[in-house]
């Protein structure tokens, strides 16, 4: 689809990222992934809102994906400045040794 999405005044930038863990990860390791997300937003001023939760859907279809989280940014210059950040970059180091899969899908509200 090479259509251009106008947004409007009122639209956000939604940034939805999923992780899958490796099988074996301890619950200790997933707390300190957790917690180390739980961080960015009191440490990286461009991510406007924040929430996050574990998949407890009945249908099934999650494919191993177990945690959501969903920021919020104003412009698409917020977000630019989020992904190369030193503390998102820290972060990453922190879920890499138990990362199997991640999901990650940007779009602007309508």
């Amino acid at each position: 689809m090479n259509e251009k999405m106008e947004q409007s005044n009122d639209s956000v930038l939604r940034h939805v990222v999923l992780f899958k863990f490796k099988d074996g990860t301890s619950p200790e390791d997933i707390k300190k992934v957790e917690e180390a997300f739980h961080a960015l937003p009191s440490k990286i001023p461009q991510i406007a809102g924040y929430e996050w939760g574990t998949n407890n859907s009945p249908e099934g279809l999650d494919k191993g994906f177990t945690h959501v989280f969903f920021l919020t940014f104003n412009s698409e210059e917020d977000r630019a400045i989020y992904l190369p950040h030193p503390d998102h970059k820290a972060f990453g180091a922190v879920l890499g040794p138990h990362l199997d899969d991640v999901l990650v899908m940007d779009y602007w509200t309508n």
